[in-house]
């Protein structure tokens, strides 16, 4: 966990200027996106929200945290990729080789801690769901797998995802079933990643059965 000071430290405090934080989440975070010039961000989290807030009802996960993590769970884009290794190593986040070789990446741990920070947001599952949203991690719960599941079937790239019907289908069973639809698709893909990231590794063979994990 990043602990922050007050008043925010530099990567963050120039986010605030010409925003004001008014307590509704979903509002506030389409006003901060837009603000910054993230407006399609701002469109993925809502059909993001949507999706894991259907996911949340129908398999027992709290709907509030995991609706929280689904609005929140992009909101670092307001920092360039190029910037985000930067903003990372002086907010103290601890940064693995493979987010150091893909910086993108680290936008699922600059999320979490700007949602503390900015958005005032404390629960432990609500920060655990945004900060392992791309990746997966082997110690995720449910809202964290529903939130995870939810950003990959609201695609945010050109056409339907590839995975889509797979996907979807493994969901009508539960979130650890479309986990690991998800999670072995990318480990059938694996030599055109740019990265194998670890904790992407670990949650599959946490939670999805034959999984060796090694690389």
């Amino acid at each position: 966990m990043v602990t922050l000071r007050d008043p925010l430290p530099e990567p963050l405090d120039h986010l605030m200027s010409g925003w004001v934080r008014t307590g509704r989440l979903g509002a506030d975070v389409r006003r901060f996106l837009a603000h910054h010039g993230c407006r399609p961000t701002a469109e993925h989290s809502q059909a993001v929200v949507a999706v894991a807030e259907q996911a949340a009802r129908r398999f027992g996960a709290q709907v509030d945290a995991v609706a929280a993590a689904a609005w929140l769970h992009d909101v670092s884009a307001v920092i360039p990729r190029a910037q985000r290794l930067e903003a990372a190593l002086a907010l103290g986040i601890p940064v693995l080789d493979e987010e150091r070789a893909v910086p993108m990446i680290l936008h699922q741990k600059l999320s979490a801690v700007m949602a503390e920070a900015l958005f005032g947001v404390h629960d432990a599952d609500v920060l655990a769901a945004i900060r392992y949203h791309t990746t997966l991690h082997p110690s995720a719960g449910l809202p964290a797998k529903v939130v995870f599941v939810a950003d990959k079937l609201a695609w945010d790239q050109p056409g339907r995802p590839p995975y889509e019907a797979a996907l979807s289908a493994a969901l009508e069973r539960s979130p650890d079933a479309a986990v690991c639809v998800y999670l072995d698709w990318l480990w059938e893909g694996r030599a055109s990643l740019p990265v194998l990231h670890p904790w992407m590794v670990a949650a599959r063979a946490a939670f999805c059965s034959g999984a060796g994990g090694g690389a």
